[in-house]
């Protein structure tokens, strides 16, 4: 019980509780088809406990109370499982709503800072209105930076503590409303209406106010009812069947209406009938938990199903900026030589690339750093005109750059590359890394090799998602020959060379027509036509408002890798959903050999010889499965919500796992828990 209550406060539980008696109303019951029929049996037989005790009961009124008082549990636990994971939901929407607020807006008569403005409240804003924020205010509405570039508190929004830059132009522009403007001024374009801003929807979407069902779920709720109808079928038929046997016999007794409905309640999969919503509200809460909006169950869900994914390259599969990885030097120069000369050519070199090469150079030179700028050292530095960097230096004149700028540089002094200097240059480009070429005077020194760094262990995550069925696509401007050896140094199973906005909307249409489903991540402008075709789109919340718009998740964290961890939260709610179905089939086969014998028995004493697992007497049996039933829903309520633990399985291996662990432990709990309810039944002599 201590692990059970450790899931949730009390205030959640009792509230829970609460919620559980008034989702008792028919309107509510009738969304779930399965327990519905639970909660007309829970009637039936309270209206035959009240009958009884006029004295005109079929059984005994005891026995006919205990079997009411369970079913009336059984729908009530699995109202309970509902409005605990929905209440977990309002619990993070509860704090949300505390981060918005009215905020005071400085909306501008004409686009552009210094126009005349006049002061409202955020709630006045439409889309398409012009407002100023400046330094220490809020930003009152979700919009786009159209002037200025300033320092933006996210936290409360993303929970990072970290500002980050928002400026007009570009993919971070984007501003949402509710954080906080730290430094200088920002014009902004606000671009939704009051109620329909990123935190209201947020709020919307975690209360659950918003969820539907999912195609997978209706699908398992049309085959819960079509199994649900087959059993009140075959019950129906049984009493008329059993009053012949009766007459026919002339012995024995007529099955009881109370019997006939716990038979129908034990048979029916109230298990997974009762925890299906359960499962869904809490698949949307994991996704919530990784700091992931999800618009709808639907993109959860089809994050499960995913088979293909598209990953950029640069921040996902690579770390982002090309490293110094080796120095290849000219005929006759020394490795350290080079290494010397390519330290001193990138101090002035402020990009990650020229700081790679430094900081690769004092390892292999295993120098220490000092003030040369005292000695009168004047330095060049890179730009993106030039292309390179260097520094003149006691009659030296280093140069590092790019190979064709470094070549023009030589040949402008009378100089050339080497051959030697030329074909590394080109050996570098095959093996898909960065050239840079390094130079004294017209002395050309040799060549620095960057190249892409591949996170490490993503070459064990992509051989999962493999293991899993999933193809992984690797998506990067470079071109064919770069990318191929990033591909294959990843791991990836394909990729996009030289992608362009076209290429990526053309890709995935083509896998989709193939019949898959395909998952994306994209952060600007250009990324908004393939967010809006890709089955998962994970918008970066630090993405422009397009983007954001036309994918069906947005990761507040910004990070592309997330996407990996979305395709396992949404195959974890889909192992989870199988796991209990299947858990719960098995469970109801095993109830059978507990109920039936017990509840024929007096119509034909020779089906007492199956009654295998040896129950005290038929009513004992009978109430035993019921009280099971009830109590099952609960015990499986933490791993509904929690979801069972994720593993990279196929589908065939998923189905043997789930069969050797949640079949066969579907057929053997249920032997034991009926078993021993009966023994504290019988050893209490309450049947």
């Amino acid at each position: 019980m201590n692990a059970f209550l450790s899931m949730f406060d009390r205030k959640l539980v009792l509230d829970a509780v609460i919620e559980s008696f008034k989702r008792l109303s028919p309107r509510h019951q009738l969304r779930n088809p399965v327990m519905f029929v639970v909660w007309l049996g829970s009637l039936l037989t309270t209206a035959l406990f009240v009958q009884a005790l006029r004295g005109e009961g079929e059984a005994p009124a005891g026995f006919i109370f205990a079997v009411a008082l369970w079913l009336w549990f059984t729908v009530l636990f699995a109202n309970f499982a509902e409005a605990v994971a929905e209440g977990r939901g309002k619990a993070q929407a509860a704090a949300l709503r505390g981060l918005r607020k009215t905020v005071w807006a400085k909306k501008l008569a004409e686009p552009k800072y210094g126009a005349r403005s006049v002061v409202c409240q955020s709630e006045d804003l439409r889309r398409g209105d012009v407002v100023l924020v400046a330094a220490g205010e809020t930003i009152p509405g979700d919009g786009v930076v159209i002037e200025g570039v300033a320092s933006v508190d996210e936290s409360a929004i993303t929970g990072e503590s970290a500002p980050v830059i928002r400026e007009s132009g570009g993919d971070f522009s984007a501003v949402t409303g509710g954080t906080r403007v730290l430094s200088d001024w920002l014009v902004i374009r606000v671009e939704v209406n009051p109620g329909e801003t990123f935190l209201d929807r947020m709020i919307a979407m975690v209360e659950g106010a918003q969820r539907k069902k999912t195609p997978n779920e209706i699908a398992l709720t049309i085959l819960l009812v079509f199994f649900t109808l087959i059993f009140l079928l075959a019950v129906a038929t049984l009493l008329p069947f059993s009053a012949f046997a009766v007459e026919a016999s002339g012995s024995g007794r007529v099955v009881t209406v109370t019997a006939l409905t716990a038979l129908l309640v034990c048979l029916i999969p109230t298990t997974i009938g009762g925890l299906l919503s359960a499962i869904g509200v809490a698949g949307m809460g994991r996704m919530m938990a990784k700091k992931v909006i999800a618009t709808s169950g639907r993109a959860v869900e089809a994050a499960g199903d995913v088979d293909v994914l598209l990953l950029d390259k640069t921040g996902t599969i690579t770390l982002g900026n090309r490293q110094a990885h080796a120095f290849v030097p000219a005929h006759g120069v020394s490795e350290r030589q080079l290494a010397e000369a390519a330290l001193m050519g990138s101090l002035a070199d402020e990009t990650p690339e020229g700081r790679s090469i430094v900081a690769l150079a004092k390892e292999k030179l295993h120098t220490r750093g000092r003030d040369i700028a005292a000695e009168g050292a004047s330095f060049v530095h890179f730009s993106a005109q030039t292309r390179m960097s260097g520094i003149d230096w006691n009659g030296r004149s280093i140069r590092k750059g790019a190979a064709e700028a470094l070549r023009a540089h030589v040949e402008r002094l009378g100089g050339s590359l080497p051959r030697e200097v030329a074909g590394a240059v080109e050996e570098i480009g095959r093996r898909g890394a960065t050239p840079l070429v390094v130079a004294e005077g017209t002395r050309v020194l040799g060549a620095v090799e960057l190249k892409d760094i591949v996170k490490g262990g993503i070459r064990e995550r992509f051989a999962e998602l493999r293991r899993m069925g999933i193809k992984t696509v690797m998506i990067t401007g470079d071109n064919r020959l770069t990318a191929a050896a990033i591909a294959a140094e990843a791991g990836v199973d394909d990729f996009l060379a030289e992608a362009t906005p076209e290429a990526k909307l053309r890709l995935i249409r083509d896998y989709q027509q193939g019949g898959r489903l395909v998952a994306m991540t994209g952060d600007g402008t250009n990324d908004a036509p393939a967010l809006a075709q890709a089955d998962v789109a994970v918008a970066m919340n630090s993405g422009t408002q397009a983007a954001k718009e036309a994918g069906n998740m947005v990761d507040l964290d910004s990070n592309p890798t997330k996407l990996i961890e979305i395709v396992e939260t949404g195959k974890q709610m889909l192992m989870t959903r199988g796991a209990l179905t299947t858990f719960s089939i098995a469970n109801d086969v095993a109830k059978y050999f507990a109920i039936i014998p017990a509840l024929f028995v007096a119509t034909y004493p020779e089906l007492g010889a199956l009654n295998v697992m040896g129950l005290a007497t038929p009513d004992s049996a009978i109430l035993s499965a019921v009280i099971f039933n009830a109590l099952v829903i609960v015990a499986l309520i933490p791993l509904a919500l929690k979801g069972v633990a994720y593993r990279p399985l196929g589908a065939a291996a998923l189905l043997r796992r789930n069969l050797a662990v949640y079949g066969l432990g579907g057929l053997v709990v249920p032997f034991a828990g009926i078993k021993a309810i009966d023994l504290v039944l019988s050893g209490l002599h309450l049947v």
